[in-house]
């Protein structure tokens, strides 16, 4: 469920930067304080006094707040104003790769040669499904997908960084304190910035109200639960799914035709996932 409100980003985003629409570091601005306001609201309805964290954890919690929430979101949209969906889906697909090496440094998971040979499985279907849909744009929009690159840099030490209060935390307590410790960045993003479309655009309104629904508070309350319950770069892996989304919204949506080529990748993704996702035998 997380990747699919991943997956669609990079299509609404892209609608929502049109001539007359949004800046990106507007719509960042946007997702960050609707997200506080909706996750906040939320938490505090659900859990009550039990939505306050603990003081020893706030460091942790600002930390995964400026990781995975405000110089994230800032990156990855301003990267994606300046590249392709389909660049922007090969940069995900960094995410498990330093994912699991970070893990690895900072010793909180074993290093097993199925788990590697998962994440370079799926990379290998990732990239098979993005060379039958064309890369020829990857060159002209390389500051673009360096700043993604960054953005799943971040990302991936938000995941390490966030699993031990996924695991104390509900998930609406944890994600609401990541979208509230993010709140003093918004008067920087939103400065001089358009943060309404132009007259007649009403596309880009429909696509920020996505972008604020669905990868902003679902995918992010979808990540807090699931890393809550099995490892960081378990999750990290089902970032591979995403390009497979994308294909398979275009075939539903456009008609795009499937070719052999996509089916070998999308088998290679899932058999990826599978690897780094099993247990390990006991034994």
């Amino acid at each position: 469920m997380a990747q699919v409100s991943f997956g669609l980003i990079p299509i609404f985003g892209l609608i929502a930067f049109r001539p007359g629409g949004f800046s990106p570091i507007g719509v960042s601005a946007w997702r960050i304080t609707c997200g506080a306001a909706i996750l906040v609201s939320l938490a505090v309805i659900a859990h009550g006094r039990a939505a306050i964290p603990a003081r020893a954890d706030l460091p942790r919690f600002a930390i995964a707040a400026v990781l995975g929430v405000a110089l994230n979101q800032w990156l990855y949209l301003e990267g994606l104003s300046r590249s392709t969906p389909i660049n922007a889906a090969l940069m995900m697909c960094l995410i498990p790769v330093f994912t699991i090496a970070l893990a690895t440094a900072a010793r909180l998971e074993q290093l097993r040669m199925t788990r590697v040979g998962g994440v370079l499985l799926g990379l290998g279907g990732t990239a098979l499904l993005l060379l039958d849909r064309g890369l020829s744009n990857l060159g002209p929009y390389a500051f673009g997908n360096l700043l993604m690159a960054c953005n799943a840099l971040l990302y991936s030490g938000f995941l390490i960084v966030a699993r031990p209060l996924a695991q104390r935390y509900p998930p609406l307590v944890m994600m609401a304190w990541a979208y509230a410790l993010s709140l003093p960045f918004v008067p920087v993003y939103a400065f001089g910035e358009r943060l309404t479309p132009a007259v007649g655009h009403a596309g880009a309104w429909w696509s920020l109200a996505y972008i604020i629904v669905f990868p902003t508070v679902l995918a992010y309350l979808f990540n807090a639960y699931a890393l809550g319950r099995v490892r960081a770069s378990t999750t990290a892996i089902y970032i591979y799914l995403q390009p497979f989304i994308a294909a398979l919204a275009s075939w539903i949506a456009f008609r795009e035709q499937t070719t052999p080529l996509m089916i070998v990748a999308a088998v290679a993704l899932f058999a990826g996932v599978w690897l780094v996702s099993r247990r390990p035998v006991e034994g």
